[in-house]
Protein backbone atom coordinates (compact mmCIF):
# COMPACT_ATOMS: atom_id res chain seq x y z
CA UNK A 1 0.00 0.00 0.00
CA UNK A 2 1.30 3.19 -0.71
CA UNK A 3 1.16 6.68 1.06
CA UNK A 4 -1.68 7.66 -0.88
CA UNK A 5 -3.65 5.04 -0.43
CA UNK A 6 -3.05 4.84 3.30
CA UNK A 7 -3.88 8.98 4.05
CA UNK A 8 -7.28 7.54 1.70
CA UNK A 9 -7.83 4.97 4.04
CA UNK A 10 -7.29 7.19 7.23
CA UNK A 11 -10.15 9.61 5.54
CA UNK A 12 -12.19 6.53 5.58
CA UNK A 13 -11.28 5.70 9.18
CA UNK A 14 -12.48 8.76 9.93
CA UNK A 15 -15.67 8.61 8.41
CA UNK A 16 -16.73 5.86 10.30
CA UNK A 17 -15.48 7.55 13.55
CA UNK A 18 -17.78 10.40 12.63
CA UNK A 19 -20.30 8.03 12.63
CA UNK A 20 -20.09 6.25 15.57
CA UNK A 21 -21.13 7.53 18.80
CA UNK A 22 -18.63 8.17 20.66
CA UNK A 23 -18.35 9.27 23.98
CA UNK A 24 -16.44 12.91 25.05
CA UNK A 25 -13.41 13.16 26.58
CA UNK A 26 -13.48 14.88 30.23
CA UNK A 27 -10.37 17.80 30.10
CA UNK A 28 -9.01 20.10 32.24
CA UNK A 29 -7.61 23.22 30.53
CA UNK A 30 -5.44 26.06 32.14
CA UNK A 31 -8.08 29.11 33.05
CA UNK A 32 -6.15 31.15 30.46
CA UNK A 33 -6.75 28.96 26.88
CA UNK A 34 -10.32 28.48 28.22
CA UNK A 35 -10.88 32.16 28.41
CA UNK A 36 -9.16 32.44 25.09
CA UNK A 37 -11.69 29.92 23.59
CA UNK A 38 -14.45 31.10 25.07
CA UNK A 39 -13.41 34.55 23.56
CA UNK A 40 -12.94 33.06 20.04
CA UNK A 41 -16.83 31.79 20.36
CA UNK A 42 -17.84 35.57 21.06
CA UNK A 43 -16.30 36.72 18.19
CA UNK A 44 -18.33 38.27 15.55
CA UNK A 45 -16.80 36.68 12.21
CA UNK A 46 -17.50 38.69 9.52
CA UNK A 47 -14.46 37.95 7.08
CA UNK A 48 -14.87 37.23 3.78
CA UNK A 49 -13.68 33.88 3.09
CA UNK A 50 -13.02 35.03 -1.15
CA UNK A 51 -9.94 33.87 -2.70
CA UNK A 52 -8.29 32.53 0.19
CA UNK A 53 -4.90 30.72 0.01
CA UNK A 54 -4.70 26.82 1.49
CA UNK A 55 -3.26 28.20 4.40
CA UNK A 56 -5.94 30.83 5.11
CA UNK A 57 -8.39 28.55 5.06
CA UNK A 58 -6.72 25.67 7.14
CA UNK A 59 -5.90 28.56 9.44
CA UNK A 60 -9.36 29.58 9.51
CA UNK A 61 -10.66 25.93 10.55
CA UNK A 62 -8.51 25.57 13.53
CA UNK A 63 -9.88 29.15 14.62
CA UNK A 64 -13.18 27.56 14.25
CA UNK A 65 -12.52 24.42 16.31
CA UNK A 66 -11.01 27.05 19.05
CA UNK A 67 -14.41 28.83 19.04
CA UNK A 68 -16.38 25.59 19.02
CA UNK A 69 -14.29 24.40 21.65
CA UNK A 70 -15.15 27.52 23.59
CA UNK A 71 -19.18 27.16 23.08
CA UNK A 72 -18.85 23.73 24.79
CA UNK A 73 -16.67 25.99 27.76
CA UNK A 74 -19.35 28.11 27.78
CA UNK A 75 -21.70 25.81 28.00
CA UNK A 76 -20.28 23.48 30.42
CA UNK A 77 -17.15 24.10 31.40
CA UNK A 78 -16.68 24.03 35.46
CA UNK A 79 -14.25 26.18 37.15
CA UNK A 80 -12.00 24.26 39.49
CA UNK A 81 -9.19 26.07 41.38
CA UNK A 82 -7.05 28.02 38.53
CA UNK A 83 -8.53 25.54 35.89
CA UNK A 84 -11.47 24.71 34.08
CA UNK A 85 -12.88 21.17 33.42
CA UNK A 86 -15.20 20.51 30.39
CA UNK A 87 -16.09 17.36 28.35
CA UNK A 88 -14.96 17.95 24.68
CA UNK A 89 -15.86 15.59 21.41
CA UNK A 90 -13.22 13.81 20.56
CA UNK A 91 -12.62 15.49 16.84
CA UNK A 92 -11.92 18.72 19.19
CA UNK A 93 -9.44 17.22 20.46
CA UNK A 94 -7.74 15.25 17.82
CA UNK A 95 -7.79 18.93 15.86
CA UNK A 96 -5.60 20.00 19.07
CA UNK A 97 -3.28 17.71 18.65
CA UNK A 98 -2.96 18.42 14.65
CA UNK A 99 -2.53 22.00 15.39
CA UNK A 100 -0.03 21.34 17.70
CA UNK A 101 2.19 19.20 15.40
CA UNK A 102 1.99 22.00 13.13
CA UNK A 103 2.81 24.81 14.98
Amino acid sequence: MNRLTEARTLAELGAVFREADLPGIEVRLPKALADAAVQAWERDDTDPVEGETTAERATRHRAGILALIGLCISEAGEGVGQDVVVTLPVEFIGAAFIAAEGS
